[in-house]
């Protein structure tokens, strides 16, 4: 089975979506038959699975942006950026349940009658360094990067199907001093990255609809509780890493939470544990991102040829290439989380949402929920041009 086959059991003699053949606009994951295989996967799963989508390398920068925010402040905003992402999750489950659509890219099909932009996935973007010259192979950052690129990441980007469940436990290392005094606030010019890394920090809505699919006894209600426990355990070990990172090294505290570590116990096992297992969260996190990624790319530039394994092999390579330049070339991951956070990861978490329900949503425009859901794009906007501009001159001032 491959990206595009499996139409929603909802509406079985459907054979095309909005003009489209169904192979190029199927859901990513075809319903279960509950009388045939498997029965789906259990809640606890489901929450696994969205929580693996929810947090990768955004975890490293939070303790910068609690730096430059201040603790409370910090708490405030990422409240309110949970509280947000699982609104326009629940606006997703409504739109999924009123159109029968269970893939992202095809609620933007639908809303605007043409394929919806791609998602470029950039989760190891900045992970590895290699200012290691003259070391062995194995200790040259970028080598490491191509060769867990094409060993790890490649193959498990190309499988057509996503089937494979990942479960990784981050440890953190807490220490203080008593020279220096936490700030409860702060406002600064870093503090035009606190909300972009927060908002990248919370993104898996193109990975919700999949996992409502192979959700057991799936429903809306069931499926949100699925959304909001990932959701309040994320925030939880989001806020937690934060104020370890912060505490420990205060105004000091690096974009990349572990190279500050790194830098001060270089040879530490709890370190190098932690280094470890967020390797392996993010190597497994892209092939995850990479099948909307991949789906939306091939919908975009050939919305009406059938599936090839030619097409999808190029734009596997392709995108898992670019992936690998950026983590090579980008010098600081803030910029990363900064530009990132305040287009892409802003418009799938608050932009896009808002809009496709009020594009799809058949209830008067006075209604409460489409109120809301204004309000939303309203603030996703409002926040990526208010973020993305004083990120650009925070660049043009330090040239």
């Amino acid at each position: 089975m491959n990206d595009y086959d499996g139409i929603n059991s909802a509406q079985p003699d459907r054979t095309n979506i909005q003009g489209h053949d169904v192979t190029e606009s199927a859901p990513l994951l075809a319903n279960r038959n509950p009388t045939q295989g498997s029965p789906g996967a259990s809640f606890g799963s489901s929450v696994f699975n969205l929580m693996n989508a929810i947090m990768g390398s955004g975890i490293l920068g939070l303790a910068y942006a609690m730096a430059s925010t201040g603790i409370i402040g910090f708490c405030i905003l990422l409240i309110i950026v949970a509280s947000l992402a699982s609104y326009s999750i629940h606006l997703l489950l409504k739109m999924c349940d009123q159109t029968a659509i269970t893939s992202y890219e095809d609620l933007g099909l639908c809303a605007f009658q043409k394929p919806g932009k791609s998602e470029l996935p950039t989760a190891i973007v900045g992970f590895l360094s290699g200012d290691q010259s003259g070391d062995p192979w194995y200790l040259d950052g970028r080598t490491i990067l191509i060769i867990t690129a094409v060993c790890i990441v490649l193959p498990l980007a190309l499988l057509p199907k996503i089937d494979f469940k990942k479960y990784v436990f981050l440890f953190f290392q807490f220490s203080n001093s008593s020279d220096c005094v936490p700030k409860l606030f702060a406002i600064s010019s870093k503090s035009a990255y606190a909300i972009p890394t927060m908002a990248f920090s919370f993104l898996c809505h193109t990975s919700v609809l999949p996992i409502y699919c192979e959700l057991r006894r799936p429903s809306k209600s069931r499926m949100q509780k699925v959304a909001n426990t990932g959701i309040a355990f994320s925030f939880l070990m989001y806020l937690v890493s934060a104020i370890f990172g912060y505490l420990t090294f205060f105004d000091e505290v690096d974009s990349e939470l572990l190279q500050g570590y790194g830098q001060y116990l270089p040879h530490d096992v709890v370190i190098m544990t932690v280094r470890i297992s967020i390797l392996l969260a993010v190597l497994l996190t892209v092939p995850l991102i990479h099948f909307p990624a991949r789906k939306a790319f091939i919908m975009l530039c050939f919305p009406d040829r059938p599936f090839s394994w030619l097409i999808h092999i190029v734009v596997t390579i392709g995108l898992v290439t670019t992936i690998v330049l950026l983590a090579i070339y980008v010098p600081d991951i803030r910029n990363v989380f900064g530009i990132v956070g305040a287009t892409t990861s802003t418009c799938l978490l608050f932009v896009y949402p808002g809009l496709f329900y009020l594009k799809i949503s058949s209830e008067s425009f006075r209604s409460l929920q489409k109120l809301s859901a204004l309000a939303l794009l309203v603030f996703g906007v409002c926040v990526g041009v208010l973020s993305l501009s004083l990120i650009i001159s925070n660049w043009v001032e330090s040239r």
